[in-house]
């Protein structure tokens, strides 16, 4: 603690303590032994001093001219101790997590930067490219909002399968739990807000955090590419022969899941009306042979990726879970009606309109 606060900015803003960095530093060779006690109590009760886990909001302007509460920029203020403290989990989450990062992430890590990104999306792309019959789509996503919406118990179970320690992950969330803010305006103060959900943006831990929470988020086919900065995310489909069932199979839910081609969890059963339909309007629309009488190898191209696709969902371990209500529905013979009275059911839900 004492190397920390002697190298600490005193031109820093001092938190909701009032406990300013030239204090600290000016002072750390006495304030040291006592804030090191406190910190070695908090790991091993796995709890976070209330006071460590206030935060103050002070609206910062983006324009110079404001026309509305849009225009500020909300700038977290948060306890000059607790940083110094997050700085020594900080460099220990590093060693343990580090060899499991996602190499596609480039936000928040020593030796890379978002020129790094680019050029890696760049070589992806252009490698490609050199085959024939070869070219690339992009899709950008941007989570609204991604710092605000993480969960402390997910990420609690996300660090336990970095092989982060119970402990170490039982104080993370108790520190991201319950935490204390309230927004100053000069002189005025408004009342202290709870809130469970989110990374303090101020604070030392939450790009790291944030980092290893989407870290599962990976693509799981060679011709998809997932490039991460921070929340900003690039989707890179390397496309061959015109085949862009892995591209069009690749959704993102807004709970940071990804499906399909993404290995996280298995996707939902497809609905396979689509590709029937799809089927019947190449079958119908579309003519076998060409007008110089030659097989129509367009059309058959076009069904074979239909068929691609299909074929994929078939590849997937799907968690269907017993249900003894729908099975019970489901089998119940009573509820099996003619044709005739299907017909006059159809015509009470929707009558037939007179001429």
């Amino acid at each position: 603690m004492n190397r920390l606060f002697t190298r600490l900015n005193t031109r820093k803003a001092t938190g909701p303590d009032s406990v300013s960095p030239s204090l600290l530093k000016h002072c750390a060779n006495q304030l040291s032994p006592v804030f090191t006690d406190i910190f070695n109590t908090s790991l091993e009760t796995c709890h976070v001093p209330a006071c460590f886990k206030t935060s103050a909001i002070v609206p910062g302007p983006k324009k110079t001219k404001i026309t509305g509460l849009n225009d500020y920029r909300p700038i977290t203020l948060t306890s000059v101790v607790m940083k110094s403290f997050e700085r020594l989990v900080l460099s220990y989450l590093k060693d343990i997590t580090d060899p499991l990062l996602d190499p596609l992430q480039f936000a928040y890590r020593a030796n890379r930067s978002v020129d790094d990104a680019v050029n890696m999306a760049f070589h992806f792309i252009l490698q490609h490219l050199d085959s024939p019959g070869s070219y690339a789509r992009i899709q950008f996503v941007d989570f609204s909002s991604a710092f605000n919406m993480i969960i402390p118990a997910l990420l609690r179970d996300k660090l336990f399968q970095l092989n982060v320690p119970d402990s170490m992950c039982s104080w993370i969330t108790d520190f991201l739990t319950d935490r204390r803010q309230f927004v100053r305006l000069g002189m005025h103060v408004s009342d202290l807000e709870y809130i469970s959900t989110g990374f303090p943006q101020g604070c030392v831990l939450s790009p790291l955090l944030f980092s290893l929470y989407t870290n599962s988020c990976t693509s799981g086919h060679q011709s998809v590419k997932l490039l991460k900065f921070a929340d900003d995310t690039k989707l890179i489909s390397l496309i061959f022969d015109g085949d862009e069932s892995a591209y069009r199979g690749t959704t993102i839910t807004k709970e940071l899941k990804w499906e399909q081609n993404i290995s996280c969890d298995p996707p939902c059963v497809p609905y396979l009306g689509m590709y029937l339909t799809d089927l019947a309007f190449i079958e119908e629309g579309t003519p076998n042979y060409t007008e110089d009488n030659l097989v129509n190898f367009s059309k058959m191209r076009m069904i074979s990726h239909i068929i691609r696709e299909i074929r994929q969902f078939q590849q997937t371990a799907y968690k269907i879970e017993h249900q003894p209500k729908a099975a019970q529905y489901l089998l119940d013979s009573s509820n099996v009606l003619d044709e005739e009275s299907m017909y006059e059911a159809s015509l009470k839900i929707e009558p037939k309109v007179p001429n």
